[in-house]
C-alpha cells in the first residue's frame, strides 16, 4: 500500500508542477499583450519585413533571398486596432498623403510606389555594396563670409601614442598681400642672410623656421572668378585671376601675352618663336625626325619657360612637358602656365640638383632661358645631363647659335668645346636652333684622354638623390644594366614595367613587377568607381596633385579613363625613391618633404589626391600645417581626397573644417567596416 500511496503523490505533484507551468506562461501571454497595447496606442509604426521578394506578388522561381522593403513603407497603422479583430473596430489611421477612408469604402486604389531614395553613401536600400550614389550639388562661385576666429575641437598625440581631444581654432584669413605667397620662396628674412646671390641662391629654397610658417589662409585676388576651362584656357585666361599686367608690357612684341579687355590672350608665341610654337614645333620635327614627339619624344622639360606655350602646344602631340622658371623679375610666368593648364613649377638653375631624377627627360629644351651654360666649367649644363635620358636631346635657341658676332661666337665655342667633353653628338644645326644628342652607355666617358675634365661621378654618387643636394661638378654615371635608355615607346610605355623598378628600394616579398601591376590594377578600379558613381568625367578637373604617388598608378588611371588632365606625381622623401619609375612610365612628378611648404603658386590644383599620406607623416609633421599647405594651393572650388586609416579620420575632418572645407567621410567599395575611409573636402571662395 505504500507503493501505490506513493506513486500517487508523486503523480499529483507533477500535475501540479505542470499546471503552475502552463499559468504562468498564460500569466507572461497576458502581461506582453497589455504591455505591447499600451506602447503602440496612439503611436505610429512603419512595418517592414524580411522576405525574399520587394513585390507582394506569387512567388517565382527565379527570386533571391535578400532583404528587402515591406510595401507596407511609408504607411502608418493603429497597432490596437490590428489586434481587435470585430467588425465595428475603428477605420484605420492612413498616411498623410492618403484621405480618410468611409466604413464601407470600395476596393481602395493601389497605394503608390515610395518615393526614390536619394543614395548618399555606398550601401543601397537591399543593404548591398555599390558604386552607383548620387553627389550632392556644388556650386564653385559660391562666396563664403569668413567670420572672425572661433573654435572647433580636434584631435592631437599627446605623443605617448594615444589621441586626445584638443581645441583647434578657424583659421583666419592672411593679409592681402600674401595672396601670391610661396613660404620657401618669398623668406626674405632668410634670403637677407645669404652669404652670397650671385649664382641664383635666391631663387632656391629657403623655408620659414619652426613656428615662423603658414598659419592662416591665403585669400583669393578680388574678383576672382572660377578659371577657364581647358582647352579653351591655352588661350585664354580671366585678368582678374593673375592681376599682372607686367609680362605684357615686357614680352608683348613677342607675341606672348596681351591684354584684351577682362583677359589675358595667348597667342602662343615666344621669343624666338614669335610665330607660334605650333610653327616651331613643326620645325624641330623637320630638322629631326627621330625625335618624334609622341611615340619617342614623351616627356620634356622646358627651361626658363616664359609663358610656356612650347608645353602648352606639346600637349596636343601627346608630349607632357614640365615648364620650370625662377620667381624672378618675371616672377608671375609659372603662375600664367598653371593658370592656362599647362604643367608648370616654380625653379632655378643655381647652386642645387633640381628636384627631378637622373634620366627623367627625353627632350630638354632651352629657348632664350638667360641662363649661362658654361659657367663654373659647365656644372649646370651637368645637371642638365644628369636629367636628360640616355639617348635623349637637348635643343637649344638663342643667339650664340646664329648671331655672327664676337662675343657670342665665343660662346658658341665654349658651348661646342664644353658638349664634346660631356660626349653629347651635335645631331642638327638649322637657323637658330641646335640640337644635342646624350650617349646611351659610358663607353664614350671612359674613353675620353685621362684628365679631361669634366670627370665622371664617383660611382657612390646617386643620380637620383636630390633633396636637398649640391650640384657636382661631374658627369652623372649611366646604369651598367641599360636603365634608362630602354623604355618602350609611348602609349605602351605607361603600362610596362620598367626596368627601373629593379634599383627602388623597397622590400618586396614578391616579384616588383608584381607589384607595379598590382598598383595599376588597384586604382583602375578605383577610378573607374570614381568615374562612375562620383561623375569624375563631369568635373572640370585639369590640375591635379598626387601627393603620395607610389609608382604613379593613380596618375596613368585617369589617363586611361580619358580624364583631359596632367597629373603631379609627388614622391614623399619619407618612402621608397619611385620617382625614376614614374618618369620611365611617361608621367611627371617631383621629390618633395610634405613637413615643409611645396614650390608653386597658391591656387595651382583643381583637385588634390592624398592616399595613405597622413597615417605616415602623423609622426614627422604637423598634420594642419600640411593640410594648411593644401588649402593654399588648391583652387577656389577645387576638391581634396584623402584616403587614409579611420584612425586618423576624425582629426582630419576636424582640421578640414576649421580651413574651411565643406568635408564629408565616405566608406571605401570595401564597405563601411574597412579600417580605412575616404574625406571629401570642397574649398570654397571665402571673403573676409
Amino acid at each position: 500500500m505504500k507503493g501505490i500511496s506513493s506513486g500517487v503523490g508523486a503523480s499529483d505533484l507533477c500535475k501540479s508542477a505542470t499546471l503552475i507551468k502552463i499559468s504562468g506562461l498564460l500569466l507572461i501571454s497576458v502581461i506582453f499583450f497589455y504591455l505591447g497595447k499600451h506602447f503602440s496606442d496612439g503611436s505610429s509604426q512603419q512595418l517592414v519585413f524580411f522576405s525574399s521578394h520587394q513585390n507582394p506578388e506569387p512567388e517565382t522561381t527565379t527570386s533571391s533571398d535578400s532583404v528587402s522593403l515591406s510595401p507596407n513603407l511609408n504607411k502608418t497603422f493603429e497597432i490596437s486596432s490590428l489586434i481587435n479583430d470585430t467588425a465595428a473596430s475603428p477605420p484605420q489611421q492612413n498616411s498623410r498623403d492618403e484621405p480618410q477612408q468611409a466604413l464601407a469604402p470600395p476596393p481602395p486604389p493601389p497605394s503608390p510606389p515610395p518615393p526614390a531614395l536619394q543614395r548618399m553613401g555606398v550601401v543601397d536600400e537591399n543593404g548591398r555594396m555599390t558604386d552607383d550614389f548620387e553627389v550632392g550639388e556644388y556650386d564653385p562661385e559660391l562666396v563664403e563670409n569668413w567670420a572672425k576666429t572661433n573654435e572647433s575641437e580636434g584631435l592631437e598625440s599627446d605623443g605617448k601614442g594615444d589621441t586626445v581631444r584638443v581645441r583647434v581654432k578657424k583659421f583666419p584669413l592672411c593679409p592681402e598681400s600674401m595672396r601670391e605667397y610661396i613660404p620657401c620662396l618669398d623668406n626674405e628674412e632668410a634670403i637677407k642672410k645669404l652669404n652670397s646671390t650671385a649664382k641664383g641662391e635666391r631663387f632656391e629654397r629657403h623655408c620659414p623656421e619652426e613656428g615662423k610658417g603658414l598659419d592662416c589662409l591665403i585669400p583669393a585676388p578680388k574678383g576672382y572668378r572660377t578659371p577657364i576651362p581647358w582647352p579653351r584656357s591655352r588661350d585664354e585666361v580671366w585678368f582678374s585671376n593673375v592681376p599682372h599686367a607686367r609680362l605684357a608690357e615686357d614680352k608683348g612684341g613677342q607675341n606672348w601675352i596681351a591684354i584684351d579687355k577682362d583677359k589675358f590672350k595667348f597667342p602662343g608665341g615666344g621669343t624666338q618663336f614669335i610665330h607660334g610654337a605650333d610653327q616651331y614645333l613643326d620645325q624641330i620635327e623637320k630638322m629631326l625626325p627621330e625625335i618624334a614627339f609622341g611615340r619617342h619624344t614623351r616627356v620634356a622639360l622646358d627651361v626658363g619657360c616664359g609663358v610656356a606655350s612650347f608645353g602648352a602646344y606639346l600637349l596636343a602631340r601627346n608630349v607632357i612637358t614640365l615648364s620650370v622658371a625662377p620667381k624672378d623679375v618675371h616672377e608671375n610666368q609659372i603662375q600664367f602656365a598653371l593658370e592656362r593648364g599647362v604643367p608648370a613649377m616654380v625653379a632655378a638653375f643655381a647652386t642645387r640638383r633640381l628636384l627631378y631624377p637622373s634620366q627623367a627627360f627625353d627632350l630638354i629644351h632651352c629657348s632664350r632661358c638667360r641662363i649661362n651654360w658654361t659657367r663654373d666649367d659647365g656644372i649646370l649644363l651637368l645637371e642638365v645631363n644628369r636629367m636628360l635620358r640616355a639617348g635623349g636631346y637637348f635643343a637649344w635657341a638663342a643667339q650664340p647659335v646664329y648671331k655672327h658676332e664676337v662675343v657670342l661666337e665665343e660662346q658658341w665655342e665654349e658651348m661646342v668645346n664644353l658638349t664634346s667633353r660631356l660626349c653629347w653628338t651635335l645631331v642638327k644645326k638649322e637657323g637658330y636652333i641646335a640640337i644635342w644628342q646624350k650617349p646611351l652607355n659610358n663607353s664614350c666617358y671612359l674613353s675620353r684622354e685621362a684628365g679631361t675634365q669634366p670627370p665622371l661621378c664617383e660611382p657612390d654618387d646617386d643620380p637620383d638623390n636630390v633633396w636637398y643636394v649640391d650640384l657636382k661638378a661631374c658627369i652623372a654615371r649611366l646604369p651598367e644594366e641599360g636603365y634608362g635608355s630602354n623604355v618602350t615607346a609611348w602609349p605602351e610605355r605607361l603600362q610596362n614595367p620598367p626596368d627601373r623598378l629593379q634599383s627602388v628600394q623597397i622590400d618586396a616579398y614578391i616579384s616588383r613587377k608584381e607589384l607595379f601591376r598590382a598598383e595599376s590594377r588597384y586604382w583602375k578600379e578605383i577610378i573607374e568607381g570614381y568615374v562612375r558613381a562620383l561623375h569624375w568625367s563631369k568635373f572640370k578637373l585639369r590640375n591635379v596633385l598626387d601627393m603620395r604617388a607610389g609608382f604613379g598608378g593613380f596618375a596613368a588611371a585617369l589617363i586611361e579613363n580619358r580624364l583631359d588632365c596632367w597629373v603631379l606625381n609627388v614622391v614623399p622623401v619619407s618612402g621608397p625613391n619611385t620617382l625614376p619609375v614614374i618618369y620611365d612610365r611617361g608621367l611627371i612628378g617631383v621629390m618633395h618633404d610634405w613637413c615643409e611648404p611645396f614650390d608653386t603658386y597658391p591656387r595651382t590644383y583643381d583637385l588634390i589626391h592624398a592616399a595613405g599620406l597622413f597615417s605616415v607623416e602623423r609622426k614627422r609633421c604637423n598634420i594642419s600645417t600640411i593640410m594648411l599647405e593644401m588649402d593654399r594651393i588648391l583652387r577656389p572650388g577645387g576638391r581634396v581626397y584623402i584616403r587614409d586609416s579611420l584612425a586618423i579620420m576624425d582629426e582630419l575632418q576636424e582640421i578640414g573644417t576649421a580651413v574651411g572645407w565643406h568635408v564629408a567621410l565616405r566608406d571605401t567599395s570595401e564597405g563601411p567596416h574597412a579600417s580605412y575611409r575616404i574625406l571629401t573636402g570642397d574649398k570654397r571662395l571665402i571673403r573676409a
